[in-house]
């Protein structure tokens, strides 16, 4: 019979190895023949390959950073630049609190050998060294509030992992960061070697493997608050939309500006009625009136929708606006300065209506009023309020106002130019545009939302109309403060002609005194910003919206708001909807978002259901 051979312990070493190697095949077999079946299969990317300073997670290419070095103080938000900017990073936080008890011990031992170098450079002769005071000052100070209980303290770790699509491109944001970072005296380093610990301290995992803290007290880790990117989300106020920066809402009060006027810029299909019917709808709901000047017949599907008041304006229409009423306003200083300030109104009026936007038979604009018939046209509208028993005192201020047709036959029968302007002022009382301006006003805005529409007026006529229904609501809002949005559509048309321009301006400026927010839309922004009062406008305007531009009017809006490259290249390919929102000296890429309901009331779009 044969005898066993005995196994040394190396041959039963390794036949124990043989064997567990072949149980972990057969495990893997089984694994792979079984496949992808569970969540953290399909989740997992293909590979991934970590490199001493960056790591690469299937097509994608990570960095780490964490931060080692802080300033000696720190305020409030310095981590919002780094929350909002416009790169894809993950941010992860590590706060460990510590027991008083020890950090009181330990900074006990601090203050002692700190105190100890101090003594001992006084003994040496050497120069006082400020950095060494300061450190003593700060620990005694932190040591006072441990100890009263003002203060807690903590170790904060801050790492952030940076992604790109190329070496080239994770470069770059990483100086970026390290920018950002170096205007603060924040101080970064890439998680050299450690690429892999660092991705797993990130990942939303909570571990914490590079365990690079330092010791912060109360305040200095509540300025680390990392929710304070919503730069212009308010608690109270409307939502405008999504803030592209970090997906927070745009939640705003405009007036809670300055001013409540806002400006819209942007090409046609862009979006710029449909955000400003969003914005009136939603402003309705917080108790605003609206008011709406409405060229191109957007705006009456929203109003019938609401219950408001549908204006047409024609001269078909039985709808009459005199633009000689005067404002009943129950303010004294407002009282006895009614008559002057209309008058100076009127005389806007009618330089438009005699003056530039009349044509000849050429096509060329008719000159401008002379001095003379300056003069001329003052003297009869004050005699053509005086025969209506109108004067500069506010108790005449209730009697029935004249019209145009009595300003006809006061100028008919005057010396001078007024027989010459009675005759040119003939197509408004008797002739082609007759009746819509030169009678009674019968139009009640008594209504939260008001929309006077102008599309079936004749173009001359266009920037006339617009004038006296914007004298007409500004009579209005004088009458009675009340939170009110007016908003002018397609305002360019009142910026060809220099009074209507300047009436438009006046308003901007005065609104806020009555509580009124005046928005201006126009897709015509060259036009608009070459003239000076369209310049003034957005000056006096706290809020604007730019969408989608066209190539030439990128350049424009660069110039006045002080664009970067990047938003003047976004500026022309925005998609519709989207676009850059400043409120005050803030500004985001907004994302306008409406509800389905919402939608339906204020779409143009002949495609939407």
């Amino acid at each position: 019979m044969a005898k066993k051979k005995k196994l040394t312990p190396a041959e039963i070493a390794a036949q124990a190895q043989a064997q567990a190697q072949a149980a972990e095949d057969a495990r893997v077999q089984r694994a792979f023949e079984q496949g992808t079946n569970t969540l953290r299969d399909l989740i997992s990317p293909a590979a991934i390959e970590i490199h001493s300073d960056y790591f690469r997670l299937g097509t994608k290419y990570g960095r780490t950073l964490y931060i080692y070095g802080y300033p000696r103080s720190l305020y409030t938000g310095w981590i919002s630049p780094l929350v909002n900017i416009d790169e894809v990073i993950d941010i992860s936080m590590y706060i460990y609190p510590v027991e008083s008890a020890v950090v009181m011990k330990n900074l006990k031992t601090k203050v002692t050998q700190l105190e100890a170098s101090m003594n001992l450079n006084m003994e040496k002769g050497r120069v006082r060294d400020p950095e060494l005071e300061a450190a003593i000052n700060d620990a005694e100070e932190l040591r006072d509030q441990l100890q009263v209980g003002a203060e807690r303290f903590f170790r904060f770790g801050l790492y952030v992992t940076l992604w790109a699509d190329s070496l080239d491109e994770l470069k770059f944001v990483q100086q970026k960061i390290e920018t950002i970072f170096g205007q603060q005296m924040i101080f970064s380093k890439v998680a050299a070697s450690q690429q892999e610990q660092g991705m797993n301290s990130v990942m939303p995992q909570c571990t914490d493997q590079l365990q690079i803290r330092r010791n912060m007290n109360t305040g200095a880790i509540s300025t680390s608050f990392p929710f304070t990117s919503a730069d212009l989300t308010q608690d109270k106020g409307i939502l405008y939309g999504v803030n592209m920066h970090n997906n927070g809402l745009v939640i705003f009060d405009r007036f809670s500006l300055e001013n409540a006027n806002m400006v819209v810029f942007a090409k046609s299909g862009a979006g710029k009625s449909f955000t400003v019917k969003l914005e009136a709808l939603r402003s309705m709901m917080v108790g605003a009136e609206i008011l709406i000047i409405d060229p191109e017949n957007e705006y009456q599907k929203l109003c019938d929708a609401v219950g408001g008041a549908y204006v047409r304006l024609s001269l078909n229409s039985d709808v009459r606006i005199n633009p000689f009423d005067l404002p009943k306003v129950v303010d004294s200083e407002d009282a006895n300065d009614a008559l002057r300030a209309n008058l100076v109104t009127l005389h806007g009026l009618f330089r438009l209506m005699l003056g530039g936007a009349q044509t000849g038979a050429n096509g060329q604009a008719m000159p401008a009023l002379t001095a003379n018939e300056e003069a001329d046209l003052d003297q009869a509208l004050i005699d053509t309020y005086a025969r209506a028993g109108i004067t500069s005192d506010p108790l005449t201020h209730q009697s029935t106002p004249p019209t145009i047709l009595n300003l006809y036959d006061t100028l008919l029968h005057m010396e001078g130019t007024g027989p010459a302007l009675a005759q040119r002022l003939r197509k408004y009382t008797t002739g082609t545009f007759a009746g819509i301006f030169s009678q009674q006003s019968n139009v009640d805005i008594n209504n939260q939302m008001v929309v006077f529409n102008i599309r079936d007026l004749e173009d001359e006529l266009r920037p006339v109309a617009m004038y006296i229904v914007l004298s007409h609501i500004w009579n209005v809002v004088r009458a009675e403060q009340k939170k009110r949005l007016l908003i002018v559509d397609e305002a360019w048309q009142l910026m060809q002609f220099e009074d209507s321009a300047n009436f438009l301006f006046s308003l901007a400026k005065r609104a806020r005194k009555y509580y009124l927010g005046l928005t201006t839309i126009t897709q015509d922004v060259e036009d608009f910003m070459s003239s000076k009062m369209g310049r003034a406008i957005v000056a006096n305007s706290s809020m604007q919206l730019l969408l989608k531009q066209s190539a030439s009017a990128v350049d424009v809006l660069s110039d006045v708001f002080k664009l970067t490259e990047e938003e003047k290249r976004r500026l022309a390919n925005f998609p519709v909807g989207q676009g850059l929102f400043f409120a005050g000296p803030n500004h985001v890429h907004i994302q306008i978002i409406a509800s389905e309901t919402e939608e339906s009331l204020i779409t143009t779009n002949p495609n939407a259901k």
